[in-house]
């Protein structure tokens, strides 16, 4: 679709009923349980290399002030005589495993959203977790991944609190790069951004409700089991864009991956 139509859309989007959306999310999750829990285990196990590399500069700054560094007030007197420099060192690198964890969680939210439309329709075609991580979508993923990188960091600059207000949008800018992966990185941001003002409350409130339902029925199955309910969390927002923007008949995306 085009990005004037799909503003459109967004424009004179209907009401939105809670209790329809929350009941679809349960149907579609109870089709999609086992490729959410997939996403959710490939998801951490790209993110950890990035997290081990954390580490590097901690174990450098430990032999560097020597064993007896362990102990809380020598650690104390050794980052106050050189410590500024590994501090820093230490921050910027947890921005670089931010940006690279929101890319590969964009990148494997997206191809879970894909999946999720598959199963509601029932079509034939093979789930492909990684199919925003191949060409022609690769660089298109690292752009999307590196503006709600951006937007979620000038978020924390302004005191933390309109983070609460981004996590919408940028939610929704996962699904709406599911499926039309064609636009622009800004027209993406754009709509993410249009149909998050539009339907900020109730989109809110279903991830909320949806994150604790998954939470207490993890906690149920022995905290196992918030790895299997963790991708449920995700359902409500490829509904709110099904209800707003909708599909057509046979979408690009869809096509592309049956070729």
């Amino acid at each position: 679709m085009m990005f004037a139509e799909l503003q459109l859309k967004i424009q004179n989007a209907k009401d939105l009923d809670f209790g329809t959306i929350f009941s679809q999310s349960i149907e579609l999750f109870k089709k999609t349980w086992v490729q959410g829990l997939v996403t959710v285990l490939l998801r951490g196990v790209l993110i950890v290399p990035f997290i081990l590399i954390l580490y590097i500069p901690l174990i450098f700054m430990m032999g560097i002030l020597g064993s007896e560094a362990m102990d809380s007030q020598s650690l104390e007197d050794g980052l106050e005589a050189g410590g500024v420099f590994f501090i820093a060192v230490f921050y910027l690198l947890i921005f670089i495993i931010m940006f690279f964890a929101m890319i590969i969680a964009l990148g494997m939210h997206a191809g879970f959203y894909r999946i999720c439309k598959i199963k509601d329709f029932n079509e034939a075609t093979g789930d492909d977790y990684f199919f925003f991580f191949k060409k022609p979508y690769l660089s298109k993923t690292i752009k999307v991944g590196a503006a709600t990188f951006g937007i979620y960091l000038l978020a924390l600059l302004l005191c933390v609190f309109p983070i609460f207000y981004v996590m919408i949008p940028v939610a929704l800018i996962n699904v709406i790069y599911a499926f039309n992966p064609d636009l622009s990185v800004s027209n993406i941001v754009k709509l993410g951004f249009d149909l998050g003002n539009k339907k900020w409350f109730i989109t809110f409130g279903l991830i909320i409700v949806a994150a604790l339902l998954a939470q207490i029925v993890g906690a149920l199955m022995c905290f196992v089991g918030v790895y299997v309910t963790t991708s449920f969390v995700f359902l409500p927002q490829y509904f709110i864009y099904k209800e707003v923007i909708g599909f057509d008949e046979k979408d690009d995306i869809m096509k592309i991956g049956e070729e």
